[in-house]
């Protein structure tokens, strides 16, 4: 799908960057630990549907791939002296996103691809805004590398979506997503965390 067509509805602040850059080693534990939590996301959905054949392999293939985003991110942890949170904290972003997901089984599996194709939409746009800020020019490569490859993953669960639901259907429910997304965003405490 289109990407000008997967616009987010609120840009983030410069208050949430200036939030990360002064505490970067807390935003790389809590990136760490997105991007483990994004490979599982995407094992969960061939778990949850493996009737869905179709995307079963670029699922499996996404999977992999956060999961090699994590192993990057923690040789940088290493070379820092950073150790990985004991336990992974709830993610209120995604938790109230999750809750806007429809209750039929098929839609609530339209609504659950949305909402990660949001999700990575705003990875992409926070990682942008991370490599364009940060000092560091080899932290700044390194999440240029990473933004790219989220930009890729908004429009790869949103195709995913229209494989099986109408494009026009699915544009209207990423638009009425990506407004609650804003509001999420909005209220939520300014932290070093991607969300």
């Amino acid at each position: 799908m289109d990407t000008d067509a997967l616009q987010l509805k609120v840009s983030s602040s410069q208050e949430w960057i200036d939030c990360v850059l002064n505490n970067f080693d807390e935003f790389l534990k809590d990136h760490a630990d997105c991007e483990r939590k994004a490979s599982s996301m995407a094992m969960s959905f061939v778990a949850k549907y493996p009737n869905r054949t179709e995307i079963i392999p670029e699922l499996i293939h996404t999977g992999i791939e956060e999961l090699e985003h994590f192993r990057l991110v923690y040789r940088i942890m290493e070379q820092r002296g950073i150790q990985l949170n004991h336990s992974i904290p709830e993610d209120l972003y995604v938790k109230q996103l999750i809750k806007l997901c429809h209750s039929d089984r098929d839609k609530r599996f339209r609504d659950r691809l949305i909402i990660a194709a949001i999700v990575e939409n705003r990875g992409f746009e926070r990682f942008k805004m991370v490599s364009e800020h940060i000092k560091d020019k080899e932290m700044a490569k390194f999440y240029e590398m990473i933004y790219i490859s989220e930009s890729k993953h908004a429009t790869l669960f949103t195709d995913m979506a229209c494989q099986y639901f109408d494009k026009a259907e699915v544009l209207k429910r990423w638009e009425e997503l990506a407004e609650k997304e804003a509001e999420i965003l909005n209220g939520l405490e300014i932290r070093p965390a991607l969300h």
